[in-house]
């Protein structure tokens, strides 16, 4: 069997969801047989992509702020025209190296606007070339509302005249992409469904807490962090407290609040075995990101949800209210997070029931693979 060659495109701008999905898909596309390709141009993040693949690292670019206004580089500088030109002949030289079957394309055109400077070169680059690759969209199944009008129809046309797949890694049993994307009717390229993306089951919890909150890469979600020091300072009660601020969140601040916790408050920047932990958790408290609740299902723990909403973020909490219907999970409202409120909330979660079973697909990373690889299959044998 002939070993397909894929070229994954990946660029992370806040927090680190896109690239971990991302590296699992490249991960189990990898175990299928691939010869893969990885491109990521954001911040640095220690582990990922990941063993098996060709990483090519382009000059990283991050967000401005929590609303995605402007692209700056990692010392806070807004990125010229020199940097986009030398980023996009990168990408460009990259694609051409490997001399793909398959391009998978992260996000863009549901997400990922401000970088058009390199993916709109690099998609006339695969339309040009002979034989041309399957180009595909990978996509998570909820997506951020856009309240610009056009931008809706300005994806369908973008996918309608180059895309041959938009890879949705989610479960339709609960969300289909009409959910969050009004005009997914009219998109002529096949849509598939890969089930949610999650990480293999976890080991059993070295270590065991009654609360562990986590925010995510720790760009987002400072006040979770605050909020979370106070409430541990302020219980009355026995409870072990694990405290994940992330990767992203500067040192000094990790430094200050470190020196504000309490005993029974344990605050660490990234834990390796953050799965493991919550199957020995009595409660997870989290934003409401992808890989994150990913984890919990996995886990089958309870959950208390504080969606990221800021700079008009609705992702997040159209996850969180979704899982809060089935019975999945409990949420507070990040414009209600206070010390108090948090206490409150986590006190009421853990007074609850447990979680509901479900029966959700967590397996998106290998159905990747085996959609990649069938669509590819029948794609090559008509052209």
């Amino acid at each position: 069997m002939k070993r397909l060659r894929a070229f994954f495109y990946v660029q992370h701008l806040l927090g680190i969801g896109h690239l971990a999905r991302s590296s699992r898909v490249a991960a189990a596309l990898v175990d299928d047989g691939f010869d893969v390709t990885i491109v990521t141009g954001g911040a640095p993040v220690a582990g990922f992509p990941g063993l098996g693949a060709i990483s090519v690292t382009l000059p990283s670019v991050t967000s401005g702020d929590e609303g995605f206004s402007g692209l700056v580089d990692l010392q806070g500088k807004p990125i010229d025209d020199d940097f986009k030109k030398r980023r996009s002949e990168m990408l460009l030289q990259a694609f051409r190296d490997c001399r793909p079957d398959i391009v998978i394309v992260e996000a863009f055109p549901f997400g990922r606007r401000q970088m058009r400077f390199e993916l709109l070169p690099l998609i006339e680059a695969i339309d040009a070339a002979s034989p041309r690759p399957l180009l595909v969209t990978s996509v998570r199944d909820i997506l951020q509302d856009r309240v610009k009008p056009g931008r809706n129809e300005e994806t369908v046309d973008l996918v309608n005249r180059h895309f041959d797949l938009v890879m949705v890694h989610g479960d339709p049993a609960f969300a289909t992409l009409d959910k969050t994307f009004p005009l997914a009717g009219a998109i002529r390229a096949e849509v598939a469904y890969t089930g949610l993306v999650a990480a293999p089951p976890a080991p059993a919890a070295s270590e065991r807490f009654d609360v562990v909150v986590s925010v995510g890469g720790g760009a987002a979600g400072k006040s979770l962090v605050r909020s979370t020091i106070a409430s541990a300072r302020n219980a009355d009660n026995a409870w072990k407290w694990c405290l994940i601020t992330g990767p992203n969140l500067p040192k000094d601040e990790f430094d200050a609040i470190t020196r504000d916790a309490t005993p029974s408050l344990s605050i660490f920047r990234f834990r390796e075995d953050f799965a493991s932990l919550l199957t020995g958790a009595r409660l997870s408290v989290s934003q409401a990101g992808y890989n994150t609740v990913c984890d919990v299902l996995r886990a089958r723990c309870r959950s208390l949800l504080v969606p990221f909403a800021a700079g008009g973020e609705t992702e997040q909490t159209v996850r969180a209210l979704m899982l809060e219907e089935l019975g999945l999970a409990t949420v507070l409202r990040e414009n209600d997070l206070t010390p108090e409120c948090l206490a409150q909330a986590i006190e009421q979660a853990l007074a609850g029931p447990t979680p509901a079973a479900h029966r959700l697909d967590l397996e998106g990373a290998r159905h990747s693979a085996q959609i990649l690889r069938e669509r590819h299959r029948a794609w090559s044998s008509k052209s």
